[in-house]
């Protein structure tokens, strides 16, 4: 989180940037800290100063995790074996060194002692207290499905109970999740059918063999106000929906955003200040539309899915779909294929932003169980 795409607008208690960088981070920001080491020297970055950048950025990207785990789960009713990587990497924030990985996720197999079902999730923190909002919200999450007796008949309407439960929970527990919160993208597989349920703006997306290629299938769609149907949704609830730049040009909607995003306001503050237009938590943001419901998709798995990909936003921000389909496609080793793409986003991070956000991803191969082969 924070800088031009960050969750929230402000959660720093620094303040707002003043370099037109549209920073939350102000000194911790890249473009800030550049200015300031330049403040006295007007002349042009000399080349050995961008070549000390891009070793740095180097250096950067070879610390990103390579030890991505690495598990298979069968699913004899479906004949097929998941095959299954993660991999999650702290952001890294110049200036920021004790910031914590606010990414949080699980892996579930034999998810109720049933071999039938297996559970996947992804809990993408925010707010000064995120990474303990992602941490309750993954076990919460869970223990009220595995004891919830529906989840097998009605993985649906287990999954929109759980979540209300969950949100409930955070809200009572000693956990302020005001202005704090997480997102969520889980997939539940039973037997040879994918429940996704997505709350927020982490993604979905499955690998689909198509004649010579492997496309892209997005899973979940992002619950930003990019999307018209969520926009007006939290509209009618009190939101106003500015960008950063038409907020402080009093609502002028035709200003120029400068590429921020549109985010969620109360009628008479700069706050909460959300790109996302759904969490668990954030309960000030609840009172202008931000809710915890799912949007549950199902799909049937056929003998073209490849596998699925499920990520928080740090991985999809300037990678698409079909780029992380490609590169997973690229590797038998899904964890050689999780190191690949998380260094990836983390170099592009870097070139683009000066910083990163934390990055976490979980591949799950697709196998018919009859030639499944052991990876080593």
């Amino acid at each position: 989180m924070g800088c031009v795409h960050s969750k929230w607008f402000g959660h720093d208690k620094k303040g707002c940037c003043s370099c037109g960088c549209k920073c939350n981070r102000c000194l911790h920001c890249y473009h800030c800290r550049a200015s300031a080491n330049s403040a006295d020297d007007d002349a042009e970055p000399s080349r050995v100063d961008e070549d000390d950048r891009l070793q740095q950025h180097s250096r950067l990207i070879h610390h990103v995790l390579s030890a991505a785990s690495l598990g298979s789960a069968d699913v004899p009713s479906a004949g097929l074996c998941l095959q299954y990587s993660s991999l999650t990497q702290r952001g890294y924030y110049p200036g920021w060194p004790d910031h914590a990985n606010q990414d949080s996720f699980c892996v579930k197999a034999q998810f109720q002692g049933n071999p039938g079902l297996h559970f996947f999730g992804v809990f993408d923190g925010h707010g000064n207290f995120g990474a303990e909002c992602a941490a309750f919200v993954r076990d919460k999450l869970t223990a009220v499905l595995s004891a919830d007796p529906r989840l097998w008949e009605n993985p649906t309407e287990a999954c929109d109970s759980a979540f209300a439960a969950t949100n409930s929970a955070l809200h009572d527990s000693e956990i302020d999740d005001s202005m704090s919160g997480t997102t969520a993208i889980t997939v539940l597989v039973r037997g040879d059918t994918l429940f996704v349920a997505n709350v927020g703006d982490s993604r979905a997306v499955a690998g689909v063999r198509d004649r010579d290629r492997v496309a892209a299938e997005d899973l979940s769609s992002d619950h930003t106000a990019l999307r018209k149907d969520e926009c007006e949704r939290v509209r009618l609830c009190g939101a106003r929906v500015l960008t950063v730049t038409q907020l402080k040009s009093e609502g002028d909607e035709g200003s120029d955003d400068g590429g921020d995003p549109p985010r969620l306001w109360v009628q008479n503050g700069m706050y909460p200040g959300s790109s996302f237009t759904r969490s668990v938590g954030d309960s000030v943001a609840e009172s202008i539309g931000v809710v915890a419901v799912p949007e549950i998709k199902v799909v049937k798995i056929t003998d073209n899915h490849s596998f699925f990909v499920i990520a928080s936003d740090g991985i999809f921000q300037f990678l698409s779909s079909q780029a992380v389909v490609d590169m997973v496609s690229s590797f038998v080793d899904p964890r050689d294929a999780c190191s690949k793409i998380v260094a990836e986003s983390y170099k592009l991070w870097l070139e683009r932003e000066g910083r990163t956000d934390d990055m976490t991803i979980i591949i799950v191969r697709i196998k018919d169980l009859s030639e499944v082969h052991p990876i080593v």
